[in-house]
This record gives C-alpha cells, sequence and structure tokens, in this order.
C-alpha cells in the first residue's frame, strides 16, 4: 500500500501522524510511505529524518491526498487555505482514513456526511474501544495523559493567584483549589499535575472507579455517584445518564464551584456527545478570575459556553476550549500517537492489504464511514438517525 502522511494544518497543530521509527515499520511492512515536505516539523522531525527511514518526500499535499491508499492523520479533514479546497475534495473514492474524526461531535456532522457521499472508508481513533487487546492501539488514552499535564499548566498559567500556599513578608497565601471532573487517564494527570504545583485538589465522577482514581490521587472525592446500571452497560461502558439525573448531580457540583480556583472538564461517554456539566449560570457563580479548562470540547464540552477552539473570559472566569492541547507537546504526544496509529494499522492489515471485520469490538467501534455510509453508532445516534 501506498501510505499518506500528510502535514496538519489546523491552527497550532503541530503533531504528525507517523515519525521516522514508524516509518521505518511501515516501510518493513512492504508499504510506500509518502511524506509531505515539512509534516514532521513541528514535532522537531526533519524531512531528512523520514527520507533515512525510507519514506518519499513530496512538496504538495494534493499529491499525498491523490495518490496514497491510507491517509494517517492526527485531526479531522479541515479546509486547506493554502489550496482553497477541503482536505475531502482531495481525497478518493475507497481511500482508507485514520485519524481523530469525533464523528458524534455536532460541529463534525456536515463532515461526515461528506465524507460518506466521497466514499471514505474512515476509522475514528476516539472510537477505539477500551479494551485489553486495544489498548497498545488507543490513541485517546496517550493523548488525554497529554492534556491532563498541559492543561492544568495552562491553567495555572492563566490563574491570577498562586497555585501553592506561598510564604511571604505579607503572610501565607492560601494554595488554589481544583475540581477535576471525570477521573480518567486525563483527570488523573491533571490531579497530579495540579497537587505537584500545590493546590488543594477535588475529583468528582460517577464510576466508582473514578473516585477511587481521586482518592489514589491525594484528592478530595465529591460525590456524585449514581445508580450502576445507569452510569455503565454490561460492559463497563459509560452511559449517557437521563436528563433528569445529570441536572441532580449539576446541583451538586453547583455547590461546590464557587470554592474552586479551577474546575478541569474531562468527562466523556466514548464516540458520543460529551454531557453538560457546567451550565451558564453555574458559570456565573464562580469566582472572578477563576478558570476552566474543558479539554472535551473535540466532543462538544463539558461546560456549556466553552468557546470551540478558543480562550474566553465570560463572566469574570477564563474559559479555555483549546481543541488541541496535546498539539502543545508535539514531540511526545507526536511519538505516542504514531505509535498507537501503528500498532492499529497492524491489526488491520493482512497480507499487505487493510481488512475490516465488522465482527471485531475495534473495528465496529471505531469504523464511521463505509460503502458511502455512515455507520458509526454514536454518529448517527447525535445526528438523529436511525
Amino acid at each position: 500500500m501506498l501510505i499518506g502522511i500528510p502535514k496538519e494544518i489546523m491552527h497550532e497543530e503541530n503533531r504528525v501522524s507517523a515519525t521516522p521509527q514508524t516509518v521505518a515499520e511501515y516501510v518493513k511492512m512492504g508499504n510506500t510511505v509518502l511524506v509531505e515536505s515539512g509534516a514532521g516539523k513541528g514535532a522537531y522531525f526533519s524531512d531528512e529524518d523520514y527520507i533515512a527511514a525510507g519514506a518519499q518526500i513530496t512538496e504538495d499535499a494534493e499529491t499525498v491526498y491523490s495518490e496514497a491508499d491510507v491517509i494517517l492523520k492526527v485531526k479531522e479533514p479541515l479546509f486547506n487555505e493554502s489550496k482553497g479546497r477541503h482536505e475531502i475534495e482531495m481525497m478518493h473514492e475507497e481511500q482508507y482514513l485514520i485519524t481523530f474524526i469525533h464523528p458524534a461531535s455536532p460541529a463534525n456532522h456536515n463532515m461526515v456526511r461528506q465524507m460518506a457521499e466521497k466514499g471514505i472508508i474512515s476509522i475514528t481513533l476516539d472510537g477505539i474501544p477500551r479494551i485489553p487487546k486495544a489498548q497498545a492501539m488507543d490513541a485517546l488514552i496517550s493523548m488525554s495523559a497529554c492534556a491532563g499535564y498541559k492543561g492544568m499548566l495552562m491553567a495555572a498559567d492563566r490563574l491570577p493567584s498562586f497555585m501553592p500556599g506561598i510564604m511571604s513578608s505579607s503572610g501565607m497565601t492560601d494554595p488554589a483549589k481544583v475540581l477535576v471532573l471525570g477521573v480518567g487517564v486525563a483527570g488523573m494527570r491533571a490531579l497530579i499535575t495540579a497537587k505537584s504545583l500545590g493546590a488543594e485538589t477535588y475529583g468528582a465522577d460517577i464510576h466508582p472507579k473514578g473516585r477511587q482514581n481521586a482518592v489514589d490521587c491525594g484528592a478530595v472525592s465529591i460525590d456524585i455517584s449514581v445508580d450502576p446500571d445507569l452510569a455503565m452497560d454490561s460492559d463497563g461502558k459509560t452511559l449517557r445518564l437521563p436528563e433528569e439525573v445529570l441536572a441532580q448531580k449539576r446541583e451538586v457540583l453547583a455547590e461546590h464551584l464557587p470554592d474552586m480556583d479551577i474546575v478541569f472538564c474531562s468527562a466523556l461517554i466514548p464516540g458520543k456527545v460529551a454531557p453538560i456539566l457546567i451550565t451558564e449560570d453555574m458559570v456565573k457563580k464562580m469566582r472572578p478570575g477563576s478558570v476552566i479548562v474543558d479539554i472535551s470540547i473535540d466532543q462538544g464540552g463539558n461546560c456549556e459556553i466553552t468557546p470551540k477552539g478558543d480562550i474566553e473570559i465570560k463572566h469574570g472566569v477564563t474559559i479555555i476550549g483549546t481543541k488541541n492541547i496535546p498539539g502543545l507537546l508535539p514531540t511526545s504526544s507526536t511519538r505516542m500517537f504514531a505509535n498507537n496509529v501503528l500498532e492499529l494499522m497492524k491489526h488491520i492489515t493482512k497480507d499487505g492489504k487493510i481488512e475490516l471485520d465488522t465482527d471485531d469490538e475495534i473495528i465496529r467501534s471505531a469504523l464511521t464511514t463505509a460503502g458511502g455510509k455512515i455507520v458509526h453508532a454514536g454518529a448517527l445516534e447525535a445526528m438523529g438517525i436511525s
């Protein structure tokens, strides 16, 4: 196969979908790898590094899209301003695309429809299931660790006060109070980072495991527990809570938010729109100068008024809706991401070609468009298509 590695065009996205090390693996598997010139520059991988690994280099993004059998990307297809064309327009029927698509997010629905109409076979990395055999392919977990670390540093940078308690000639300052909503991989890394910066930490999660994660990270667990039958299915996957239950949990959180300096939002339902945990009215009651970091923004966000892809001050609260926080750690995140994609490619490649077995839970969960149709369950649900 010919594997195409285009340069990412999202604003401030410095990651790339393959490193020279993974390119060498693809070549060893018998593939040809075509890399757009400068694709690795933001992550400090040079064209020369890729050539040494066995890749071919092209100056033209359209060449990558037109010639490749498989496109490996980091972010969803976007409009390429330098070409005056959308990346989907440069792709062709029966071409494979592996990337983060976030197909359930309303902002991506038109793009997903366009991929289906174009006949593109797409696999979304945020759909990789949390099962043991998929662990090495789970780019969402890898990127969550990056987002938890960097996102907390961004919050600390925006906070108008110290994170730790500081002793000075004028007395002792109080440490910042940090609340993490959703204590999975990203939430744990955020809590550990905040704790290392001297903050007083709190965690909230609807799952017993998440609440234990908070305690294990040295945080106080705020009880927003729900009936396990409502929170998880028989396979342990997170379910969307009924609206009346979600409203009750928001009431509990509303009691704590006014005391917090930083609220880190990382609650997700795999493959579906993120739950709204913080309403605009709740933001209005928060401390002036406090900060919300909403890393769930790719799937709609946990805060009702998070600016998509931007940072804004609303009602005196700084709300960070940066969409590609892992891209701010480009070298580390690229190495992790590229290895995850390599493992997925190994899983779906048989005798030098991609074979998608829809009985395979990994493919069934991640396949987004195929045969000219949208097949991703979360996207269909969010679009209201039965």
